[in-house]
């Protein structure tokens, strides 16, 4: 087990058993962390945070140290919607005393748990996402915690929003290294809204070209084995869309993907990012039926001609290696394709095509 799936399941568990309440979560923790409510109401929670805006944080120097000293400094964030209302990007510039650094926040929204997860993205450290915090909201306020740990030993992490539908919500930031007796505040930040619309963040100069390929809007045709590992040859079709755009000043990008499937339609999406020391991208798959999991990241490599990324997964239970290639690279077409390998990489099947055609 992952260590990223051993902390989700720790703080599920602890929320299952009664135990947000030590986390600070008001009367919604029962509401928000069970399973009662109207799914689809919750496609509108962030509706709030759409847009562009100015954002004014103040982060305490040292975490956990009895420290008072802040450091105050600017910043920028804009706020997509994905998969329908049930999933949001955030990407932001946070302009620090020693330097700009971009950052980029993911949101989705679990319907069987009636919960949202969250998590956040370091564009310093390209190569993982943060464990989850978990919660929902309450009126003009919400509340999500997590597991992780901090300098190596474990913490608890809390997210709060307030005044989320006035003219200038705030999120704080707390620790917790007492499994949320007490509580450290060690980052706020303030937002004033700068246009309702998204107003993309400027590129950096020394940005990766290799996902120029993928932006846009498209029509895809999915062709997907109907049993994986199983010797079978039967395959279905059916169609999908994908709209994808940058991140991360060009570092990263983000797909919203549509897929109608035979048994119905579903949403999910997929956020990338560049490690330049590595050389490698990192590719995350959030499917929008079990939005509570990160698929584990894919790593690899692209130029001009298109490029492979490989991972570890499970598939029913044993463990395969995955590999996806974007192929046949054009102005108005690509291809992508996925195989699995069940013998450590020695043999592959392919089990799902899919054929991009340009919309815009």
């Amino acid at each position: 087990m992952s260590r990223g799936i051993a902390r989700r399941q720790f703080v599920f568990g602890l929320a299952a058993a009664g135990g947000a309440s030590a986390f600070g979560l008001p009367g919604m923790a029962a509401a928000q962390l069970g399973s009662g409510g109207d799914a689809a109401a919750h496609a509108h929670d962030w509706d709030w945070l759409e847009g562009s805006w100015d954002v004014w944080h103040r982060r305490l120097r040292q975490r956990l140290a009895g420290s008072d000293a802040w450091d105050e400094f600017p910043g920028k964030s804009v706020l997509w919607k994905l998969m329908g209302g049930f999933g949001t990007i955030d990407d932001n510039m946070l302009h620090l005393p020693n330097g700009l650094y971009r950052g980029l926040g993911l949101r989705a929204f679990d319907p069987v748990a009636r919960r949202w997860s969250i998590w956040w993205l370091d564009g310093r450290n390209a190569g993982r996402m943060d464990p989850p915090v978990v919660g929902g909201f309450e009126g003009d306020s919400g509340t999500f915690v997590g597991a992780d740990t901090f300098e190596g030993r474990p913490i608890i992490v809390r997210f709060r929003w307030f005044d989320i539908n006035g003219p200038r919500p705030h999120w704080e930031q707390a620790f917790s290294p007492d499994g949320g007796a007490t509580w450290e505040i060690n980052w706020r930040n303030f937002f004033t809204r700068t246009t309702p619309e998204q107003v993309p963040l400027p590129p950096s100069p020394d940005a990766p070209r290799h996902w120029d390929f993928l932006v846009g809007r498209w029509t895809v045709r999915h062709r997907r084995l109907k049993q994986r590992l199983a010797g079978s040859t039967q395959w279905e079709e059916f169609g999908g869309t994908l709209h994808n755009w940058p991140v991360l000043g060009g570092f990263g990008n983000v797909g919203d993907n549509v897929l109608e499937l035979p048994s119905g339609t579903y949403r999910g999406a997929s956020v990338r990012a560049f490690d330049p020391a590595a050389g490698l991208w990192s590719s995350w798959w959030l499917d929008g039926r079990t939005a509570a999991t990160l698929a584990p990241p894919l790593q690899g490599t692209l130029d001009r001609n298109g490029g492979t990324l490989l991972g570890d997964d499970l598939h029913e239970g044993r463990a395969v290696k995955v590999r996806v290639r974007w192929l046949r690279l054009a102005p108005d077409s690509i291809r992508w394709e996925q195989a699995y390998s069940a013998d450590g990489g020695a043999s592959w099947e392919v089990n799902w095509v899919s054929d991009f055609a340009r919309q815009s």
